[in-house]
């Protein structure tokens, strides 16, 4: 999703220099001077402001002004804003400022897309705005559009844009070139590669654009072909198609259909997307906060978001306290041992917590296979035993010298080996188990692990002081 430069038409050419990112960093006296004059109804001062601002600058400004603020600027000034300020908007603000417009002014912006962006933006309403909105748009983007909702969702036919450069094989290098400079209106707003197809629209392989750009005008544009394309299905899913381009090192692929026929490209510019938002979907459901945050949400979605895995851990902590309740008598007879009891489970918790990481992003890399998964499994467990080893020594002293009990730190140096150990092997092993069964091992790895080493730091800890210390 490109950012398309300000016009310089007006700018003398000795004036014209490189943007200096530090320069250009929308601060919050910007922000803050964007709301006093649109609460004053400064229209110069805000025409002047908001003309400076990139569309991601102006995405930033209205995500962070209060609603009441951004429904004002918009509907007074939403006219003058960059459409791709739109694609820019976080998802939730995006949807709520698009759907409180009119049809015919969300087919405006949409029209100055592409269509991979305007894709973007007209999934997330509901199907009957999406209809409304049809109707006000011309045949070639309505039809760009239908036939991009009915690719499943998260796919390659969603992300990927219908303007392409696809020529036949048998066309020569000059040719190309005075295609492209006539057909200007036509092509993509930026693009890396030309497609060579054949006459039933296949693709028989890639030439880069610096490289028709060096050959001779007489050149076939068929012999400069290096490498095969690699086509991607319309229904890949998008996590696949990102991990495709960063294996083998692609800025741009040509998407295919059922057929084989050329459908569109996607570009290296929205695989930057997809991997941000893969990675951000991850850490999020880690956390137990949804696939796509609730920085935006309303409070009480916000909260019911976050129930359900709340819920859970409330579970896992009763599971967790019965397993104290066995101990309660040895508890009794040696209060230190609910002092030292949260030191076993939390350094448990961290250190499996440390190789879950590991784990659930070697698992979104694919990194991890059946060929290297237990020897993964066994160098975290060893981890985790050196570090219980090492902690082992150092809290046993600890608690030893802090109660004056040499045995006591002999147990709960035991019980830190036995839970770090665990700790790595079902950081570790979770998730991959979780990932052979088919689960995203993002959900609820993460709940399980904290289950698995709270038991095992207590069971093991007030278990060995039964035995050692009663």
């Amino acid at each position: 999703m490109s950012e398309s430069a300000p016009e310089s038409k007006d700018i003398p050419a000795d004036k014209i220099t490189a943007r200096d990112p530090v320069d250009y960093h929308l601060t919050d006296e910007d922000i803050r001077d964007v709301v006093d004059a649109l609460r004053a109804q400064d229209a110069d001062t805000l025409f002047t402001a908001l003309d400076d601002l990139s569309s991601a600058d102006t995405a930033e400004l209205l995500s962070k002004i209060k609603d009441d603020d951004r429904e004002e600027l918009l509907s007074k000034f939403g006219d003058m804003l960059d459409p791709e300020t739109f694609v820019e908007l976080d998802k939730e603000i995006s949807r709520n400022s698009l759907s409180a417009m009119s049809a015919a002014q969300v087919a405006q912006i949409i029209s100055e897309l592409e269509s991979d962006d305007a894709l973007l933006l007209i999934e997330q309403l509901d199907s009957a705005f999406q209809a409304e909105i049809m109707k006000n748009l011309s045949a070639k983007m309505r039809v760009a559009l239908e036939e991009g909702l009915s690719f499943p969702e998260d796919s390659a036919g969603r992300l990927m844009s219908r303007d392409v450069v696809a020529i036949p094989e048998f066309w020569t290098v000059g040719k190309t070139i005075d295609y492209m400079r006539a057909a200007a209106e036509g092509l993509p707003e930026s693009f890396f590669d030309v497609f060579i197809i054949d006459p039933a629209y296949h693709v028989v392989g890639e030439v880069p654009l610096s490289q028709i750009v060096r050959a001779k005008r007489s050149e076939k544009v068929k012999n400069l072909i290096q490498r095969e394309a690699h086509t991607i299905p319309a229904d890949m899913d998008q996590e696949q198609v990102a991990h495709l381009f960063r294996r083998e090192n692609m800025v741009s692929a040509p998407v295919i259909d059922a057929d084989g026929r050329l459908l569109g490209m996607i570009t290296i510019d929205d695989i930057v997307d997809v991997i941000d938002e893969e990675a951000e979907e991850d850490i999020l459901r880690l956390a137990g906060v949804g696939q796509q945050g609730d920085l935006y949400n309303a409070v009480i979605t916000t909260a019911a978001n976050r129930f359900t895995w709340l819920f859970v851990n409330l579970w896992t902590a009763i599971l967790a306290s019965v397993v104290i309740s066995f101990f309660d008598a040895t508890i009794e007879q040696v209060v230190a041992l609910a002092v030292l009891m949260p030191i076993v489970a939390s350094m448990g918790g961290n250190a499996g917590t440390q190789a879950l990481a590991v784990a659930v992003r070697a698992i979104a890399t694919r990194e991890l296979s059946g060929t290297n998964t237990w020897r993964v499994i066994w160098k975290e467990t060893l981890v985790g035993a050196v570090n219980g080893v090492l902690f082992a020594a150092l809290a046993g002293m600890v608690a030893g010298l802090w109660f004056w009990n040499p045995v006591l730190g002999l147990v709960i140096g035991m019980a830190m080996i036995i839970n770090l150990v665990a700790a790595g092997l079902f950081g570790a092993g979770i998730p991959l188990f979780l990932d052979k069964i088919g689960s995203d091992p993002a959900i609820s790895s993460s709940v399980l692990l904290t289950t698995v080493t709270d038991v095992v730091g207590f069971f093991a800890f007030l278990g060995l002081a039964a035995l050692f210390l009663i």
